[in-house]
């Protein structure tokens, strides 16, 4: 079994949950700060692009990071700012049930491992 490309992937995964993590701590620190606009990565297309990028042989893609956009459709105070405490509470939540759903595959790939390991010396 060859789990290197799998570790890859999920270690792609991974980087993308923090920095959307990251993302989302910045917009909650900057609620009181007028004039800022709530930004998000998209995480479907950016898991997508970076996969393919891997695919490719393409580092320099995603080394340079996911692509923020602005979130349309939210309320904006008087400020300008448009950050909703409410929806980037919800996004965290998710994201952080993404990362733990990415450790956890990274475990069962190295328990994988170490039962191949362990078997192979016995047979």
């Amino acid at each position: 079994m060859n789990s290197t490309p799998m570790l890859s992937q999920l270690e792609t995964y991974l980087r993308l949950s923090d920095q959307r993590q990251q993302t989302i701590a910045s917009n909650m620190a900057n609620v009181d700060t007028p004039g800022y606009r709530t930004q998000d990565i998209d995480f479907q297309s950016e898991l997508k692009r970076a996969m393919s990028d891997d695919s490719l042989g393409l580092t320099t893609a995603s080394s340079h990071g996911p692509l923020l956009h602005e979130v349309k459709g939210l309320l904006e105070r008087p400020d300008g700012n448009n950050v909703s405490l409410d929806r980037e509470s919800l996004a965290l939540s998710e994201t952080q049930l993404q990362y733990q759903a990415g450790i956890q595959l990274i475990k069962l790939q190295f328990h994988e491992l170490l039962g191949a390991i362990n078997g192979g010396g016995n047979g």
